[in-house]
């Protein structure tokens, strides 16, 4: 990989026109059941945001990140609300490999 190129390439419009122009139906099915999973109902919309920071980091999506922690600001989360929900998600992800050891001790007995 060249120097000038990112592990990641960068989220532009352009993009995005270019993936939705190849399935409008299912990007436009996508944005609907975006919006409506990000309305406000029983949980508020900053909460939501903060939920959603939580689970970028658990599957380590940069562009999930780059795109809810804005949002979990603009909704009114503190950044000290986000670190938060980061470390609740640390520990989620830390806590499911140990749970999943389970899986190795029955294993390790099977033998």
């Amino acid at each position: 990989m060249s120097e000038d190129k990112q592990l990641y390439p960068k989220a532009t419009t352009e993009d995005a026109k270019k993936k939705a122009d190849l399935a409008p139906k299912q990007i436009e099915a996508w944005r609907t059941f975006s919006r409506a999973v990000f309305k406000e109902g029983v949980l508020d919309e900053k909460t939501k945001q903060l939920i959603a920071v939580a689970v970028a980091h658990v599957t380590q999506c940069p562009y999930c990140i780059k795109a809810h922690v804005p949002m979990a600001r603009k909704k009114g989360a503190s950044k000290e609300e986000i670190m938060e929900a980061i470390w609740v998600a640390a520990e989620m992800r830390a806590g499911a490999a140990y749970a999943h050891a389970t899986i190795a001790m029955d294993a390790m007995d099977e033998n």
